[in-house]
């Protein structure tokens, strides 16, 4: 059959459930049982500490409230906090596999989706770990099926869902905004254009815009922190993400599910049936673009990359037209998962980790391990002095959480740097990290009585640091805590 005699419109088959929910449960065990390994993730500590807000200086409320709630819920340990992220993970696997439905993939097409995306490293990751980035493996997938469905199905009513999805995400985030422009540019590139004519569609985005409204008001009383945020990590970052980002098209699904990516983005453009989704081409091109750009995270084109891996998987399942083509596809797939683990999830011992060099190809778990020993480390250096400032909030997040009867401790680093400095009268200080490297600046006398040390040669963030004993403060704290305050 040629391009030209193809359907030109989408048949939807039946969910298949039986492996999508074996996936789903497949994925749940295995983030079960690695919720406990290594530990702590220093941005989980960090939304540990932070108390209920409006908002913040480097991100809206919501993950943090996750992380209040899941401790109420659940108790205060780091399986507790891994709880919700897992669900959205779960849930992910089944929102990937009703994109892959809603564009005519049968029960091998969503079966190779869900099983597919559940051995994801931006699933595995996102869904181990309590970060901003875990929410939006639902969100993405949800707006971007809403409008899937608004365009093949000719029913305007799925704007309204996608606008309440996207205005409910800058609860979350505010990168969400970049996929409303990615959508708006693509139906203007490659329609439907009619869309902007439909008042459905303008209703999906008044819904977005009244529910952003109190992060958009927050953002304009403070004085845009987040722009200050996203100029802080172009900064530190901009060079480093304009490489990674490259290989991570790759890297965050695994070489055999980019293969299903590149095979959407064909298929897109020769199939009639598919020639609405055209727009989200340009999504895509306009999220890479934002990423290149703005140089903030390498893994913000995670979204879409998963729901055109989604619908390049009906292509695949097309190809599988024999039990070997089967079988091979999804022996690779299996060999991809265990790849994407190893990038993903703390699988190895961590005396192993240290050894193979694991911050090289997994930095996430890297940045579990260690903060026990490091606090015990600190409470025998702090032990004359009035107060403890650490460099960075993953340092301040561990002495929170398993410091005992330690001095006040204090951090510049992002939101809390708001908390204010320590009182004047305090005059002898503990520096946590590298800001004790040049705190003679602004110290009398600065004298570095240790390094931190994990016990197991994992080289992370921490790893090294020096522990500096400062006294003598050169100023008032108020005005020495505006050269320690840092956004990163």
């Amino acid at each position: 059959m040629t391009a030209l005699d193809e359907p030109r419109t989408v048949t939807r088959p039946r969910l298949a459930a039986a492996p999508v929910v074996g996936a789903m449960m497949a994925l749940a065990g295995v983030l079960a049982l690695t919720s406990s390994q290594y530990g702590y993730h220093r941005d989980e500590l960090y939304f540990r500490m932070l108390a209920p807000a409006w908002g913040y200086t480097d991100q809206p409320p919501l993950t943090p409230l996750i992380a209040r709630a899941s401790i109420a819920l659940f108790g205060d340990s780091v399986i507790a906090l891994r709880v919700f992220p897992l669900l959205f993970a779960v849930a992910s696997v089944l929102l990937l596999a009703l994109i892959a439905r809603e564009v005519g993939g049968g029960r091998l097409a969503q079966a190779l989706t869900a099983w597919g995306m559940a051995g994801a490293t931006l699933t595995l990751m996102f869904g181990h770990l309590l970060l901003t980035a875990s929410l939006d493996l639902v969100v993405w997938p949800a707006a971007l099926l809403f409008a899937i469905r608004a365009v093949l199905r000719d029913d305007g009513r799925w704007w309204l869902a996608a606008g309440a999805v996207v205005g409910a995400s800058t609860f979350n985030k505010l990168l969400i905004v970049i996929l409303m422009v990615g959508i708006a540019a693509g139906l203007a590139i490659f329609g439907p254009r009619r869309w902007f004519a439909s008042g459905r569609l303008w209703g999906g985005v008044a819904i977005a815009g009244l529910l952003a409204l109190p992060n958009a008001v927050y953002q304009i009383t403070h004085g845009w922190p987040q722009l200050a945020m996203g100029a802080a990590l172009s900064e530190n970052n901009a060079d480093e993400v304009r490489i990674l980002m490259w290989p991570m098209l790759i890297l965050l699904v695994g070489p055999v599910l980019a293969v299903f990516w590149v095979s959407a983005i064909v298929g897109i453009f020769r199939r009639p049936a598919w020639r609405p989704l055209r727009f989200l081409v340009a999504t895509f091109v306009v999220v890479v673009v934002f990423v290149f750009v703005a140089g903030a995270q390498f893994y913000y084109t995670a979204g879409v990359l998963a729901v055109l891996t989604a619908i390049g998987s009906v292509l695949v399942a097309e190809w599988c037209r024999t039990g070997a083509r089967r079988i091979l596809v999804f022996t690779l797939l299996a060999v991809n998962a265990l790849t994407c683990a190893v990038a993903a999830l703390p699988v190895l011992p961590v005396r192993v980790a240290g050894e193979v060099g694991v911050a090289s190809i997994n930095s996430a778990a890297a940045d579990q391990v260690g903060w026990e020993r490091y606090t015990e480390q600190v409470t025998d250096a702090a032990a004359s002095v009035d107060a403890i400032i650490t460099s960075n909030y993953g340092e301040a997040g561990a002495l929170d959480r398993f410091g005992v009867d330690l001095p006040p401790v204090y951090s510049g680093h992002n939101a809390l740097a708001d908390l204010g400095p320590p009182p004047d009268d305090v005059e002898t200080v503990l520096f946590v990290g590298g800001q004790g490297r040049w705190a003679d600046r602004i110290f009398e006398r600065c004298d570095v009585v240790g390094t931190l040390d994990n016990g197991v040669g994992v080289d992370n963030e921490e790893e090294g640091v020096p522990l500096t004993v400062c006294s003598g403060p050169e100023g008032s704290w108020d005005e020495l805590w505006e050269r320690i305050r840092h956004l990163d």
